[in-house]
Formats: structure tokens, C-alpha cells, sequence
């Protein structure tokens, strides 16, 4: 299984696939091509950092109608969009549906390296960004019951009186708690179990998986 970033390719014109993959690989990219939705749903992604380099007009499912199926999907692949003439209103549907760039035929080479260097640098911030909530919410995970109400309440402001009263404990135990809660959370300071605290709140639910089908 490779570890190197990966750049998708789907167009069903493989003269435009192969010049692709060749300008990638000249720069030391890995590229895996595709040359239709389906092929690209069916394909192997794996789970290293990638992007898409994806043609507006397919047959059959359009890019831009499959990348609204990534995002239904809770897929999170950058998205570069690849136009013909004519195209540039599919372009700006693709872009504020969250596409990182379009490019339009005939593209220069660099500026497809360029695009493809922002693509992977997105997709390499919301990688460590994930990974960093998952170190959180493991940690979150020793907390006890109690310990996670008491995170909460000091979180949201309460004094360690006002914890005990709405807790029905003492205020000696809340402190307990939280010292307990801090040390697990690996919290230096409160701000930063507040800080904790609200990026747990705030994080959508871990998704089941990245399957595409």
C-alpha cells in the first residue's frame, strides 16, 4: 500500500489521461487513472493524501454531478475541475460546490502542477486536522461519566460551586473531577480544556468510512 500522496485522473479520453499521469510522474507524483465515474467509484482509494483532477463532461454521470455524490458521501477529495470551451458555467457550479480550481483546455502543464500543489497542501491541513480531533476524542474517551460533566460545566463557565450544586457533589470532588478530567485531556491551562471542550461539541460525527460504493 503506497504512503505517497496520490493524484486521481478521470477523463475518458486517454490521450488526455496518459499526458497526465506522464507530467505527474515527472515530477515524482503517483497518479491513478480512471476513465469513466464508475471506474473511479469501483477503483481503490487509498487512504494517503489526494486530490482529483476531474473532466466537467463525462458520459454517463458528469464530473460535476460526481462531485456531489462525494460530498453526499461525506467524501473529503479535493477537487480540481478540468473544462472545455464552452464550459466555464459548469465551472462555477463546480467551484462553489467547493472544487479547489478549474482549469480550461488547453491547460498549461504548470498550471495544472500548481493546482494540484494546492490540492494535495488541502488535503494534507484537513488530514492533520482530523487526525489531531481523533487524538482528542481518544482521550476524551478515558474520561469517567462524571469526569465528562464536570469538563462540561467548567467548560461552559460554571465555578467549581456552581458544579458541585448541579451535580449534587462537593465542591472538593468537582475538583477532583476536573484535575482528573485536565490531566487526561493532557490540558495544560482551563482555557485549553475549554478549548477541548468546544472541539469535541463542535466536530461532526466520525463518518463510518470513506467507501465511495
Amino acid at each position: 500500500m503506497t504512503t505517497r500522496p496520490v493524484v486521481h485522473v478521470l477523463d475518458d479520453d486517454e490521450a488526455v489521461r496518459l499526458a497526465i499521469a506522464s507530467l505527474l510522474q515527472s515530477v515524482g507524483l503517483e497518479s491513478r487513472t480512471h476513465g469513466s465515474t464508475q471506474a473511479f467509484l469501483e477503483a481503490e482509494r487509498p487512504d494517503v493524501e489526494s486530490c482529483l483532477v476531474l473532466d466537467v463532461r463525462l458520459p454517463g454521470t458528469s464530473g460535476l454531478d460526481l462531485q456531489e455524490l462525494l460530498a453526499e458521501r461525506g467524501v473529503e477529495l479535493p477537487v480540481i475541475l478540468v473544462t472545455g470551451h464552452g464550459d466555464i458555467p459548469m465551472s462555477v457550479r463546480g467551484m462553489k460546490a467547493g472544487a479547489v480550481d478549474f482549469l480550461s483546455k488547453p491547460f498549461r502543464e504548470q498550471d495544472l502542477l500548481d493546482a494540484v500543489a494546492r490540492a494535495l497542501a488541502i488535503d494534507r491541513a484537513r488530514r492533520a486536522e482530523r487526525h489531531g480531533l481523533e487524538a482528542l476524542r481518544a482521550r476524551y474517551a478515558t474520561l469517567s461519566p462524571r469526569e465528562r460533566q464536570v469538563m462540561a460545566r467548567v467548560a461552559a463557565g460554571l465555578l467549581n460551586k456552581q458544579v458541585a450544586g448541579e451535580l449534587g457533589i462537593s465542591e472538593i470532588t468537582v475538583k477532583i473531577h476536573r484535575g482528573a478530567a485536565m490531566r487526561k485531556m493532557d490540558a495544560r491551562t482551563l482555557p485549553d480544556l475549554v478549548r477541548m471542550q468546544d472541539a469535541i461539541a463542535a466536530a461532526p460525527a466520525r463518518p463510518a468510512d470513506d467507501t465511495l460504493v
